[in-house]
């Protein structure tokens, strides 16, 4: 089987297409661009130069994917967007390429819903299963978690983290690093508990659950010194992988501070 390329799309001749891909109308390629099997580009699309799109992923009219970074330092060097598979991108969401300085690399992983407007900035790392409703916006050399959940309006402030399994609030504005499983809202955000819906939803037991409500009680309890409480925990559930995720997520040495619960 060959590519379904619209008489009206426009492909340069260094690009890569796979089997079973259909280009839509008014579709534009830019080159060393390489499109994976079954993946659908439905019209409009916009892929500037070096991306590397995997198999069975549906991208919507007027996106953008392997844009010019926006970043002063980019000089024009031949950094890529790399997206995995399965993925939706809705209409005129934007994904950049990395930059020289950063990463040399965006990359997104597998089945990610990218809503309408969203934005991957250069140089960030997004995870598998990761949600953005509407609008929501990552800055420059972002990291976002597997089955991360940002809400519509949602912003995350550049270099800035959201572990696995965490929920970001709309309208939520992330200046701050916000813990695995963990729930932040609000302008600027802040720690509001964890996100136990999202952990029904995806299976997690009671018993996890249950363990990691006790663990973050005593992350964020009143006595003692936030270092003191996160060695406590780490001697407390030493065995419990869940917990030791977020203590590591802590203690990693990271450009933003931590999203904290509101005194």
């Amino acid at each position: 089987m060959t590519a379904k390329i619209h008489p009206t799309a426009v492909v340069d001749k260094s690009a890569e297409l796979s089997a079973d891909v259909e280009i839509g109308p008014g579709c534009v390629i830019g080159p060393n661009v390489k499109v994976g099997e079954r993946s659908k580009l439905i019209a409009h699309v916009f892929i500037e130069s070096h991306t590397e799109i995997g198999k069975d992923n549906t991208i919507f009219p007027f996106a953008l994917l392997g844009g010019t970074p926006q970043d002063l330092s980019y000089e024009g060097e031949p950094t890529r967007l790399v997206l995995g598979d399965n993925n939706v991108i809705r209409e005129h969401a934007t994904l950049h390429r990395g930059t020289a300085r950063g990463r040399s690399v965006t990359n997104v992983g597998d089945h990610c819903l990218i809503m309408g407007n969203c934005h991957i900035a250069h140089d960030c790392k997004v995870g598998n299963n990761v949600i953005m409703a509407q609008t929501a916006t990552i800055g420059g050399h972002v990291q976002v978690g597997d089955f991360a959940f940002l809400s519509g309006l949602s912003g995350v402030h550049q270099h800035g983290r959201v572990g696995r399994y965490a929920f970001v609030g709309a309208s939520a504005l992330m200046t701050t690093d916000l813990i695995p499983f963990g729930l932040a809202i609000g302008n600027h955000a802040h720690l509001s508990g964890l996100n136990v819906v999202g952990l029904k939803r995806r299976g997690f037991s009671r018993d996890q659950i249950h363990d990691l409500r006790a663990a973050y009680r005593l992350l964020f309890a009143e006595e003692g010194t936030f270092q003191e409480r996160i060695e406590d925990c780490a001697l407390t559930y030493a065995d419990n992988p869940e917990v030791m995720e977020i203590v590591n997520f802590i203690r990693d040495d990271a450009a933003r501070p931590l999203c904290m619960p509101r005194d």
